[in-house]
C-alpha cells in the first residue's frame, strides 16, 4: 500500500476553479495508478477521474468530462485533479487512491489504498 495526503479543498462559488494534489511519500509512487473519487453527503462514491502510473492514459466520467483535469507529476509523487466551473453538485468529500496496476479502474473495490479525503464546497 500507499500512503496519500489530498489538500487542496476549500469553499468556493459556482464558476471558481480549484486544484486537488494527492501527495505521496512513497519513491514508489510512480508505479501506481491513482484516481479521484468523490461522496457527497447522503450518496454513493464515485469515480471522478483516474491516470495511469507514466501519466500517459487518463479516464473521466461523464459528470465532470471537460471540466476536470487529472494530471501527475512522478518527480514530486504527486496527483493534481484541476476542477474548472464547479457547480453545487459537484460538493463533496474528495478523496485520491491508488492501485497496484498499469489499468484505471471506476471500481472503489479496485484500489487498497485510499486518502483521507478533502473537503469540496461549491456554493450557488
Amino acid at each position: 500500500q500507499v500512503q496519500l495526503i489530498e489538500s487542496g479543498g476549500r469553499l468556493v462559488q459556482t464558476g471558481d476553479s480549484l486544484r486537488l494534489s494527492c501527495a505521496s511519500s512513497e519513491r514508489t509512487f510512480g508505479d501506481w495508478t491513482v484516481s479521484w473519487f468523490r461522496q457527497a453527503p447522503e450518496g454513493e462514491r464515485e469515480f471522478v477521474a483516474g491516470i495511469s502510473r507514466d501519466g500517459h492514459s487518463t479516464d473521466y466520467s461523464n459528470a465532470v468530462k471537460g471540466r476536470f483535469t487529472i494530471t501527475r507529476d512522478n518527480t514530486r509523487n504527486t496527483a493534481y485533479l484541476q476542477m474548472n466551473s464547479l457547480n453545487p453538485d459537484d460538493t463533496a468529500v474528495y478523496s485520491c487512491a491508488a492501485r497496484d496496476s498499469q489499468y484505471i479502474s471506476s471500481n472503489p473495490d479496485a484500489y487498497r489504498s485510499w486518502g483521507q479525503g478533502t473537503q469540496v464546497t461549491v456554493s450557488s
